[in-house]
């Protein structure tokens, strides 16, 4: 049944289920629809584009958070054409930043977050206040946490002058500073009595709307940020209800397959996922899409798994491709765990060193505390492992 993007909304609205999963084709109107659930959940009287600022500030202590195009609207480069020294990102006067930053002290998560993502030796720097004189002459203060710096930081401590970094590794910053929003207000809405929380900032947050975090990421780092997200969206124990719309089939693919699972307190009964699509006479149709994921991508999964091996690239992410595989092929085969497909030793089991390092490595609460860094030992591990289920399960060779 076709359905306008304000029905499609309240539909959204009316369920229970803790988490929802969209999939729509680019220009499909998934920024539209964020903007129209939040119209429902939070209305104002007027929701200008431009009116963001007190958005953000009601959004993040009152009811939805939302990460959509606007959100990087935000961020703006001052290039210094003439001068071509102090390349920086600056950030537009708003108050979802200066919480964040300010209030929060969150900036060194901010950094971390955002080098796990792209390079560790690429550093952002947030100025301090300081006050400077303008062209016309005219003394002006420059607010703290309103521009951004990049360098490439060497291991002697020297680094090589502002960078205008590329597009893809902007949008990541940017996600970084959401994530990091995110991270702290599950971690808040952890303790049950608000007298004990830290902030009563989220307080009354009922939705949180992420729209399409994967602008021009490479596949490996999309992959890593999907099962940072999922991870994130599971340790999620308050009543906060999560909305992800996306336009990537990888993205969704790897969220859908982690979402779809039991983990600890979450369980897969509390997740919808749904295809949109947009008719020819401008109304839309949301369809419910079945537990098998409807883009097949274990295979792909398998392929760059085994190129990382080749190459010896191997990072902990590469542990939950493993998992992913393991998964998927326990379900096909009828087994009902997927460690049931593990190698076994001459006296019938399992090794438990090779499942504790797949369930570590491939659960982020977990891997950044336990295994900091993968040793050979691992890497040869995880070689063993993919040769050994290959042969088991008689997955076909690529041709040589």
């Amino acid at each position: 049944m076709s359905k306008t993007l304000t029905e499609i909304a309240q539909q959204l609205k009316d369920t229970s289920k803790k988490v929802q999963l969209i999939y729509a084709f680019n220009s499909m109107g998934k920024t539209r629809l964020s903007r129209e659930f939040k119209q429902l959940i939070a209305p104002k009287a007027d929701d200008s584009e431009g009116d963001y600022e007190a958005d953000q500030s009601e959004l993040s202590r009152n009811k939805i958070l939302y990460y959509n195009a606007f959100t990087e609207d935000l961020f703006y480069w001052d290039n210094d054409l003439v001068g071509d020294a102090e390349l920086k990102l600056k950030i537009q006067p708003n108050t979802f930043t200066d919480w964040v930053l300010k209030d929060q002290g969150q900036d060194q998560n901010i950094i971390t977050t955002f080098q796990r993502y792209t390079n560790d030796k690429l550093t952002p720097r947030f100025n301090a206040e300081r006050t400077e004189t303008d062209k016309d002459g005219k003394e002006i203060t420059i607010k703290a946490f309103s521009e951004v710096t990049f360098s490439m930081e060497s291991g002697d401590g020297s680094h090589s002058g502002n960078l205008k970094i590329s597009k893809g590794e902007e949008s990541n910053f940017i996600w970084s500073i959401f994530y990091t929003l995110l991270e702290l207000m599950i971690d808040v809405l952890d303790v049950p009595e608000p007298t004990d929380r830290e902030t009563n900032a989220f307080d009354q947050l009922e939705y949180v709307f992420i729209d399409d975090p994967v602008s021009s990421l490479d596949e490996n780092h999309l992959i890593e940020l999907a099962v940072d997200v999922a991870q994130l969206v599971k340790s999620n124990e308050s009543d906060v209800k999560f909305i992800i719309t996306t336009h990537n089939p990888l993205f969704y693919n790897v969220l859908h397959n982690e979402l779809n699972s039991d983990d600890g307190s979450y369980k897969k009964q509390n997740f919808d996922k749904y295809r949109m699509t947009k008719l020819d006479d401008g109304t839309y149709q949301l369809m419910s899409q079945p537990n098998d994921s409807p883009f097949s991508y274990h295979l792909y999964l398998k392929s760059e798994l085994e190129k990382a091996i080749e190459s010896g690239q191997v990072s902990k992410y590469h542990f939950n491709f493993l998992r992913n595989i393991l998964e998927k092929t326990s379900t096909f085969l009828g087994y009902k765990k997927w460690g049931d497909l593990l190698p076994r030793t001459d006296d019938g089991k399992t090794n438990p060193y090779e499942a504790r390092i797949i369930n570590i490595s491939s659960h982020s609460k977990y891997a950044g505390e336990e295994v900091a860094e993968l040793t050979e030992d691992d890497k040869r591990v995880l070689g063993y492992l993919v040769r050994e289920i290959n042969s088991m399960y008689r997955f076909q060779q690529p041709e040589t």
